[in-house]
């Protein structure tokens, strides 16, 4: 006879920062199909055609990440949960992550032709810097240990997404598409919680480690970031050169690179700080996006809060 199938309590929590988590996510919930994307048309119409190049390919880019996010990364980290809650709030996460899968292809119906669109996920599945990152992730979520798969998760979350993400945040800090940055600063938002809670869950099984493991798995984790970072300048470089932007976008990379190593527990890899960042980008990271009432439309009892300002905090649990 099997053992007795197991009903989650959530009356009885083993570790807190799962029912934590789990609130905060379930706050934090949103949709696409609730901000008004057609607002920035206008802005759209007076970029230029660099212009926007660079915001459609970046954006089909940040889709592919996601996909591999929900598709891979969380049933890969649900092979090794400490708790029943803990799946609960990868179920969420797994879920969410093809919420912002979905949102880039509002933008891209709102700004986009159809050809347009076509062109962009042709390039996207393509492109051979897009495809080491998704095929390099998603190969560890696969044959990697369970410290491997949270470690590409966390870098994934917490690193990887941002070359793609500066490019709205720069153009919100100069008061263009500031609706599409909406969708972004809420994907930053859920992102800052993904990454925080994955990393606390992998430093308490690397705790647990010999101290030897813990060498020999650190050594493996700053090649990795390496070897990402390496692929993510040429990325950067192919994406950027031409609009002027590529060393202020390394150094974006750079500072996130080290976060996603604090969300490990770990020491930093670079030495630029949020000092070093383009300080339009960081403080379209920073500001509160608008206050939306996303359900409005469907009744007064689900109204989502007014999304919270990012800091440093963000990424402690």
């Amino acid at each position: 006879m099997t053992d007795a199938y197991k009903a989650i309590n959530w009356n009885q929590i083993e570790d807190a920062i799962d029912k934590a988590t789990w609130e905060k996510l379930t706050e934090q919930f949103w949709l696409d199909t609730r901000i008004p994307l057609s607002n920035d048309l206008d802005d759209w119409r007076q970029m230029n055609s660099q212009e926007h190049y660079l915001v459609g390919h970046i954006f089909g880019g940040l889709t592919l990440l996601d996909t591999v996010q929900s598709q891979d990364g969380m049933s890969s980290l649900k092979q090794n949960i400490r708790t029943q809650q803990e799946e609960a709030v990868l179920n969420n996460i797994e879920f969410m992550e093809s919420v912002h899968a979905k949102s880039y292809s509002s933008i891209f119906e709102t700004l986009n032709t159809p050809k347009e669109i076509d062109e962009i996920f042709e390039w996207t599945n393509t492109n051979p810097l897009l495809q080491f990152k998704a095929q390099r992730i998603t190969d560890i979520y696969r044959n990697g240990n369970e410290f491997q798969r949270k470690i590409a998760s966390v870098f994934l979350e917490t690193f990887l997404f941002y070359s793609g993400f500066y490019t709205p945040l720069y153009y919100l800090g100069h008061n263009k598409l500031v609706n599409v940055a909406e969708i972004i600063k809420l994907i930053l938002r859920d992102e800052s919680v993904h990454g925080t809670y994955i990393g606390y869950k992998f430093q308490l099984a690397f705790n647990e480690l010999a101290e030897d493991e813990q060498t020999q798995l650190q050594a493996w984790m700053y090649d990795l970031l390496y070897e990402l970072y390496s692929n993510e300048e040429k990325y950067t470089h192919e994406m950027y050169d031409a609009i002027g932007w590529s060393e202020s976008v390394l150094t974006f990379l750079r500072y996130n690179a080290n976060k996603a190593l604090m969300n490990l527990g770990q020491d930093p890899m670079f030495p630029d700080t949020a000092d070093d960042v383009n300080p339009v980008v960081m403080n379209g990271i920073s500001t509160s996006t608008s206050n939306h009432d996303f359900f409005s439309q469907v009744g007064n009892g689900y109204r989502l809060g007014q999304v919270e300002a990012m800091n440093d905090s963000d990424y402690d649990i």
